[in-house]
This record gives structure tokens, C-alpha cells and sequence, in this order.
């Protein structure tokens, strides 16, 4: 066909989801020409690591992106991009929506915070009706700058897919597209994005989704066309899926020093920036130290991306932890790698590391996170743990909430009811689920298959080729409309 796509890869993990899967050597063998817009300073990495004939990498243009957020009406550009993230239908579970509301709230300061009440008016039938909705993701479109016009000649693209349908910076590119009348689409890169991130940031056509479930949250909380919403399993699971990455036992026990006679315990840092992760680290490396488990146990603790932010609270954190755990034989430390410079701030995770991780542990322990998901696949058993710390970051500034308070969130109530892990928010309830798990390894092991067959839809590593073959559908189907 002998046509453009622009893909917008702004993220490190939907790198992952283009590049790591087979979504865009299905997209290369069909002769098309991708252009990936990503990070300005991750662009020679991801050459030296991608580079094939037909792909080419340009800038995502952060820097201009923000400025024309900051400067262009900034304050009713905050505001619509705060109607249209909480703003979905209460159709679904909107418990996620109203966390976001509170955090994005807590931005508004000064003569800001007298918006609020309106916003909340706004919001509250924007819940009830679905043309209020539509006016709201119209009403964006005021907002088009013109950032990405010579690559738009330059490359005549036929279609733009993004990581997400205008939620982030992305907005502005696709916002552009559909006012040149190129087509647009979209991917669903995380697990919870369909339940926390409500309305279109832009004109999007159509998206493709991890499964049925996320299907009708679209449909349903969002408005989406059913025959626009594509199920197509998760692409960046697929080396999983295939085991792609994994590191021989031996050969990952060596690399952070562990002793292959001891049991595994790993907990992946979560939630950070809602509540500390101290107390659930302190908690296992105590049960650790003190052996006061059913068996003689390792930590592996691996921090957030956030963990590495200069002068952050989060490099607190992860600094309090590290000297906490000093002298702590039996507690190690790996952090999270990224794919490239100017991606080190996502999280673009080394997937060999991340995966043996997982696949290694006797027992995953984490805070809901997308981790519960990938660890499910390769069948290790899942604590999530919510240990509270009274005052969440005791600061007035920022919003705080409690981990208790999340389990209802949709993606966290369904990993419950799916009973393919367990919750603990005390340290006595750590121990004794590592307990039984250590004790029960194989227990759970069919609600978690049922899980991942339910949350990812397809689990033989065939997602990336689906969505690929998605999207050449799009082109196809333009094509004859052409014709």
C-alpha cells in the first residue's frame, strides 16, 4: 500500500507495546512506513536498538506540547482536561474517577479552588448525560496548535495511532491530525486506563483493547461505538506469554546476589505518588530479617521509576528504605531500568529483569498494581499489600489516600473477587499469607489462569500480530472508501 502511520510512543511502556511486540514488524511486512514520535533524548537508543528499513523515529516534541499547555489559556485548558478525565459515566465503577478528581483537584490553588464548586456541578451531570459529555470532548478542540505541521507534510501520514485517544500530551498531535483529516486511532496500553481516565482528549476513531471487560468500560463509561472498540489482547505481554525474557534462575540469583537456597520474595513498588510504600517494605523486610517465616526468605525490592526523581518525596522514600535495609543481609535492592535517556522518567522497564523477577519469586508482593496482572501469567503467587500510614505523605499540599481505600477501584476489585491473590493490610496478615503461600505454592493457581484468560484475552503471544493486523484493517478499509 505504500502508505505512512505515525505511531506516538511518548512512554516508555507503550515502546514496549509497539517495538517489543510484533506490532510493528506486522505493520513493516505489509509495506508500510512507521514513524514513531517519542522522546527527543531516548531517539539514538531506540535507533541503535530498532532500527529496521520502513522505521523511522522523530521527536514527540514534549517541550512545545507543554509550553502551548501553559501559556495558550492555561486554566480552561486545565479545566477541560479535568472534566473530561472525571467526567465519564457512572454507567461503570467510578470509584477510580473520584480519586482522580481529588488529586487533580488539589492542583487548583489561589483564586483557582473557587472554580471547584462549578467543576463539581459540571461533573456531576456530565455522569448523567451523554450529550454534555460529547459537548465537553468537542469543546477541546478549540485547543489545536499547530506543533506537528512539517511533519505532517513531510510525511503525508494516512493514519495516527497513539498510546492513548488524547488523555496526554498526545492530545494536541491527534487533535491536529483530525482537523487535517487524517484518520486516528488508538491503543490501550495500561490495564486500568479505560476506568481512570474517563472521556477523548480528541477526535479518536477508533481504539484497541486488552478484552471484553475493558471493552464495555469504553462502551459504557465512555461512550465509545461498540463496532469502533477492537479487542486485541495486550502486546506487551506477548514476550511472556512466549517467555522471551526470561533469565535462567541461576543466572538472576547471581546478578543481585541472591542465595539460591533461601525462598523469594519480591515486592514492586506502587501507588507512590497516593501513599508511602515505606510501611509495606518495612513490614516484609522485617518478617525477613527477624525470620519469623515459615521458611528461610529473601526480599528483592524494586523501587518505582518515580523512586529516582531529584528532590521528590519519592527519593526520600527510597532513600529512608536503602538505609533502613543496610544492614540487612537477606534484603536486596534492583532498581527499574529504562529503555533510553529521555525515557528514564516513564516506566520503560528492562523486561528481561522484570520478568525473571517475577517468574523467580516464591511469592509477588505489591499494591494492586499492573504487576498483579504479569505476575499472574507466569502463575507465582500475589500479595497485595496495603499497609496504611496515618496522614498518607503528611503534607497539606498533597493528596493523600489511604491503600485501604482503593479495593473497590475496578481493576483492584476485580484482582479480589478474581481470588488469584490475596490482601493484607496489617504485618500479621503479611506473614500469614507469605506463610501459606510458601506452605500452598500451587494455591490459586487456576483463579489465576482465569484471571489472565479474562484480563488479557489472548495468551499465545499473538496480541501484537492482532493489533497490528488491526490497524492495517483501518488502512484497508480506508483504502476502499477511496477507491
Amino acid at each position: 500500500m505504500n502508505k505512512t502511520i505515525f505511531l506516538v510512543a511518548d512512554h516508555g511502556l507503550a515502546v514496549i507495546y509497539f517495538l517489543q511486540s510484533e506490532v510493528v514488524s506486522t505493520l513493516l511486512s505489509a509495506g508500510i512506513q512507521v514513524v514513531v514520535l517519542t522522546d527527543e533524548d531516548a531517539i539514538s537508543t531506540l535507533k541503535v536498538r530498532f532500527q529496521q528499513e520502513g522505521l523511522v523515529f522523530e521527536s514527540f516534541r514534549t517541550n512545545q506540547c507543554e509550553q502551548y499547555a501553559q501559556t495558550v489559556f492555561p486554566f480552561l485548558q486545565r479545566c477541560l482536561q479535568m472534566l473530561r478525565w472525571v467526567g465519564g459515566s457512572k454507567r461503570i465503577n467510578i470509584t477510580a474517577l473520584d480519586g482522580n478528581y481529588q488529586l487533580q483537584a488539589k492542583g487548583f490553588t489561589g483564586r483557582g479552588r473557587h472554580a471547584l464548586p462549578f467543576l463539581r456541578a459540571v461533573i456531576w451531570m456530565m455522569r448523567r448525560s451523554r450529550l454534555l459529555r460529547r459537548a465537553v470532548v468537542r469543546s477541546q478542540s478549540l485547543f489545536t496548535p499547530h506543533i506537528y505541521a512539517d511533519l505532517f507534510e513531510k510525511y503525508q501520514p494516512a493514519l495516527v495511532v497513539s498510546r492513548t485517544p488524547g488523555w496526554r500530551l498526545d492530545r494536541y498531535i491527534l487533535r491536529e491530525a483530525a482537523k487535517r483529516g487524517i484518520h486516528t486511532a488508538a491503543v490501550t496500553v495500561g490495564w486500568d486506563n479505560p476506568s481512570s481516565y474517563a472521556m477523548n482528549g480528541a477526535p479518536v476513531e477508533y481504539i484497541t483493547c486488552w478484552s471484553e471487560i475493558q471493552r464495555q468500560e469504553y462502551v459504557l463509561g465512555s461512550d465509545w461505538n461498540p463496532d469502533r472498540v477492537h479487542v486485541g489482547g495486550i502486546p506487551a505481554y506477548d514476550g511472556y506469554f512466549k517467555k522471551e525474557w526470561l533469565i535462567s534462575r541461576e543466572e538472576y540469583f547471581r546478578l543481585h546476589g541472591l542465595d539460591p537456597h533461601r525462598k523469594l520474595l519480591s515486592y514492586a513498588c506502587s501507588f507512590e505518588t497516593l501513599h508511602p510504600n515505606f510501611p509495606n517494605m518495612q513490614a516484609i523486610a522485617d518478617l525477613v530479617n527477624n525470620n519469623e517465616l515459615a521458611e528461610p526468605c529473601q526480599l528483592l525490592i524494586r523501587f518505582h521509576p518515580n523512586h529516582f526523581i531529584a528532590g521528590s518525596r519519592f527519593e526520600g522514600e527510597r532513600k529512608k528504605t536503602i538505609e533502613y535495609v543496610k544492614d540487612m543481609p537477606h534484603v536486596h535492592v534492583v532498581d527499574p531500568v529504562s529503555l533510553g535517556a529521555g525515557l528514564a522518567h516513564y516506566s520503560g522497564e528492562d523486561m528481561p529483569e522484570k520478568a525473571s523477577m517475577m517468574a523467580w519469586s516464591d511469592v509477588f508482593l505489591t499494591v494492586y498494581s499492573t504487576m498483579v496482572v504479569e505476575t499472574a501469567i507466569h502463575d507465582r503467587p500475589i500479595i497485595s499489600v496495603t499497609i496504611d500510614t496515618p496522614g498518607g505523605w503528611n503534607d497539606t499540599n498533597i493528596y493523600s489516600l489511604p491503600l485501604t481505600a482503593i479495593g473497590d477501584w475496578p481493576t483492584h476489585q476485580r484482582f479480589r473477587q478474581s481470588g488469584a491473590g490475596r490482601v493484607a493490610d496489617n504485618r500479621e496478615k503479611v506473614r500469614d499469607w507469605i506463610n501459606f503461600y510458601l506452605e500452598n505454592p500451587q494455591a490459586d493457581g487456576e483463579a489465576r489462569r482465569k484471571f489472565i484468560q479474562e484480563e488479557c484475552t489472548f495468551t499465545d503471544g499473538s496480541a501484537g500480530r492482532r493489533t497490528g493486523e488491526f490497524i492495517l484493517s483501518l488502512l484497508e478499509a480506508q483504502a476502499g472508501k477511496d477507491s
